[in-house]
């Protein structure tokens, strides 16, 4: 019986500190990798800032803008706080309405003064409510 005991006592043991003892297996992940993958983020951010900025500068945008009394300077500001999903989500309204734009999309103008109206508001209200 102490010898069925130990057994059952050592394996008990075994099974309960194995997994702490995979646990401390170190993931590490190389300095180059890290700075790689930091450097792609920034990158993306900043492009995604790039094609806000391009947006915010189109004519189409300044006029639309200033008909709905809207401040594009209060927009270009906020388009430094903006991060995350939220920046990816403006800057890829602002590559489609500038890639519209830039193709002389004269046949959706409707659909582009929208769309550039939404994305004025939304980047106001992100920026109001900041």
């Amino acid at each position: 019986m102490q010898t069925l005991r130990a057994l059952l006592g050592t394996a008990l043991a075994l099974t309960l500190c194995a997994p702490v003892a995979w646990a401390q297996q170190p993931h590490t992940i190389s300095q180059s990798a890290l700075d790689q993958a930091v450097h792609q983020r920034v990158a993306q951010d900043e492009a995604d800032r790039t094609a806000l900025r391009e947006f915010l500068h189109q004519p189409a945008v300044k006029d639309v803008a200033a008909k709905a009394g809207l401040p594009i300077d209060k927009a270009e500001a906020a388009v430094s706080t903006l991060q995350g999903q939220d920046l990816a989500q403006a800057a890829a309204q602002a590559r489609t309405v500038n890639s519209q734009l830039a193709g002389g999309a004269s046949t959706v103008v409707i659909s582009t003064t929208t769309i550039i109206i939404i994305a004025l508001l939304v980047i106001i209200l992100i920026l109001a409510l900041k």
